[in-house]
């Protein structure tokens, strides 16, 4: 695939693309996920490459939504949908559903809702993706604790580009690798020729270390998983509570990703919990130590009376000697037990195994007061318990990241899928919310059965269904605020979703196919002479483009046209005139169109053809509020509200005789009007 075809994609970002185990496919199947691995890439931008590239592959111009209203009505579509989305990746998912005049592209998605619909949005699914999010790669890695050591110029350079986490030092000989054994935990000789040499510390002779650099820096396979540990836990959830097809054991997963602490370390492990807090408590260790030693000398010192001949005190001072050789002549035996108390309190607080005996030492076995410790010893065992915790790391490290080295595709493949269902589950709950169905696409114009449109100000239960159908060109009539524009909204709305390939908001629909929708809304006010010409010019290439693309070629360019209340771009007896020869126009190529008027009358008077006329009904006034019937009936001129008010009036029995005389005149103009 040459992924600068595709609309939007430059060199910088086909590069980036081309980075991706499998753009093609990534492309192919709109994996947002997928694409916004590559680096620099947003899902937002993933989003936008993916629709692009799901274009170019079935050959849609993207050019359906024909005006501002049409793309309004499309957005405020979508928005129901990525409202019913848990994990923000499904959001941004689905917005590589749009509509479509390619007909691949609309079965590609009808089978992909079809599916989704029969899925179960049950509450423990959407708790755990709620969890779920796109996986990260870890952050810049540095290992401190272990160095690689060659003493070859060409090993050194391919092991600093192979294993970049971790030093690379160049040696000479093995005092130089035994100077590095005292400043890591851990060697790893890279040459042959080190090999039987002994030397003080971790060092191991691994020749074929730069092919298995994971044995090297476990850190490498671990911190992927550590960072993304809650959103594959969660992954695994949705898995267990969806019954889903996993690409890898859930339970060995689990197990693993328990094992892992959120920095990619390695928990659970008694020995190597014994070592870190052992590290971590020395100083406080030693110092309670000292405590120990000094209050159990100082208690013996105060219950011992020491008595001195006056020429041994001559002797002691004559010598210079001090307190302590006091203490070693006379409380020897109290001094040995303070220390040997501060020796194991030190070694049981700290639960030492292989260091006791350098522990032991940090007391020393002359006599001092107060004691204090020797801080070469304990320096000294700050070190080895140090690198013994190191070693015991990273052996642990290479134990899990021996069981979740192959495991990155499956745990991406894991993630992935969860964040599908999501998208899925999205269409689902729209389609269960909205009662809708999947609509069919035969015959010319459209017919909505019990439509309701959801993008109504009230509950979506007290909407009134709506059956409404239309072939050819048609005028709506009806009273203000009867559900005209309504009506025309969910239109507009039912042939949208249908395009995309999503279902509709109604028991039955049926749906032409169309490359394009012009809906245009409602204009406020009229217009001066400049704008006025616009709009005409506006419609004189809708006109002239329906059903023929270029002018005198076959009818291949299929336009529904819906139009909100013309006449008020001029004046309402030059509109009507305007709006006859557009629906005349409109007629003679065979489109489909709905006019939105309060001057359907006057438009039938003026067209030259019969134009059908179609009306929301008004039934009648109850306690001053308008009673209307929301399906459109066919062939019948929607009454006015005045003329309710007329009728009402002639009717009312209560008023004088007279009065309902001359209501029941200005009710007998009104039927002049229709008859004419």
């Amino acid at each position: 695939m040459d992924l600068e075809a595709i609309p939007g994609v430059g060199e910088k970002t086909a590069d980036r693309l081309a980075e991706l185990d499998d753009p093609e496919a990534a492309l192919d199947a709109g994996d947002v996920a997928a694409i916004a691995r590559a680096p620099g890439i947003s899902e937002g931008r993933a989003a936008r490459i993916a629709r692009a590239a799901i274009r170019e592959r079935h050959g849609d111009p993207g050019t359906f939504l024909g005006t501002d209203r049409a793309r309004e009505l499309y957005r405020d579509a979508l928005s129901l949908v990525q409202e019913r989305t848990v994990t923000d990746y499904a959001a941004r998912r689905l917005e590589t559903l749009y509509p479509s005049a390619s007909e691949s592209r609309i079965e590609e998605v009808r089978a992909f809702a079809a599916e989704a619909m029969d899925r179960d949005p049950s509450d423990d699914v959407l708790d755990a993706l709620a969890g779920v999010e796109p996986l990260e790669p870890p952050a810049d890695l540095r290992v401190r604790d272990r160095c690689l050591a060659t003493g070859d110029a060409e090993t050194y350079a391919k092991a600093q580009e192979a294993v970049p986490e971790v030093s690379v030092e160049l040696v000479e000989d093995a005092r130089q690798l035994s100077e590095l054994a005292r400043g890591y935990a851990t060697v790893v000789a890279l040459d042959e020729a080190f090999a039987g040499v002994d030397i003080e510390g971790d060092v191991r002779v691994e020749p074929d270390a730069l092919d298995e650099p994971e044995r090297v820096v476990p850190e490498r396979v671990l911190a992927f998983f550590a960072r993304n540990r809650d959103s594959l836990r969660a992954a695994v959830a949705v898995h267990r509570a969806a019954g889903l097809d996993a690409p890898c054991d859930l339970d060995s997963l689990a197990a693993a990703l328990d094992r892992l602490d959120g920095e990619g370390g390695v928990r659970g492990d008694d020995e190597l919990d014994r070592l870190t807090t052992a590290v971590n408590d020395i100083d406080a260790a030693v110092s309670t130590a000292e405590s120990v030693a000094n209050d159990h000398l100082r208690e013996a010192i105060e219950e011992r009376d020491v008595t001195i001949e006056g020429s041994d005190l001559l002797s002691l001072v004559e010598r210079g000697a001090g307190v302590d050789s006091l203490l070693q002549r006379e409380l020897a035996d109290e001094y040995d037990a303070a220390v040997a108390a501060a020796r194991d309190h030190l070694v049981d607080a700290l639960r030492l195994a292989d260091t006791e005996s350098i522990a032991r030492r940090a007391f020393p076995d002359d006599p001092t007061f107060p004691v204090n410790h020797d801080e070469g010893v304990v320096s000294r065992l700050r070190e080895e318990l140090t690198a013994a915790r190191d070693r015991r790391a990273t052996r642990l490290k290479r134990e899990v990241a021996a069981d979740l080295a192959d495991a990155r595709p499956d745990a991406e493949g894991l993630v992935d899928a969860a964040l599908e269902l999501d998208v899925e589950l999205a269409v689902a709950r729209f389609a269960d919310d909205f009662d809708c169905a999947i609509p069919a696409f035969e015959g010319n114009g459209f017919e909505i059965e019990e439509g309701r449109s959801p993008l109504l100000d009230v509950p979506f239960e007290d909407v009134e269904p709506v059956d409404y159908g239309v072939e050819g060109v048609t005028l709506l009539s009806g009273v203000n605020s009867g559900g005209k524009t309504s009506t025309l909204d969910l239109v507009a709305l039912v042939v949208v979703l249908a395009h995309i390939g999503l279902p509709v908001p109604a028991d039955r629909a049926r749906i032409e196919r169309v490359t394009e929708l012009h809906y245009h809304a409602k204009t406020q006010g009229t217009l001066d002479a400049g704008a006025f010409e616009s709009t005409l010019r506006e419609f004189g290439g809708l006109v002239t483009g329906v059903g023929d693309t270029d002018g005198d070629g076959p009818a291949d360019a299929h336009r529904l046209v819906l139009v909100d209340e013309l006449e008020s771009i001029t004046e309402p007896g030059a509109s009507a005139k305007i709006m006859a020869g557009i629906l005349e126009a409109l007629d003679g190529r065979g489109a489909t169109a709905v006019f939105v008027s309060h001057l359907a009358g006057e438009i039938q008077a003026a067209a030259e053809s019969a134009v059908q006329v179609d009306g929301i009904q008004a039934v009648g006034l109850e306690d001053g509020e308008l009673r209307v019937n929301r399906s459109p009936v066919k062939g019948q001129l929607a009454r006015s509200t005045p003329e309710l008010i007329v009728e009402k009036l002639a009717d009312d029995e209560a008023s004088p005789e007279d009065e309902r005389e001359f209501y029941a005149r200005l009710l007998g103009k009104f039927d002049g009007e229709e008859q004419e």
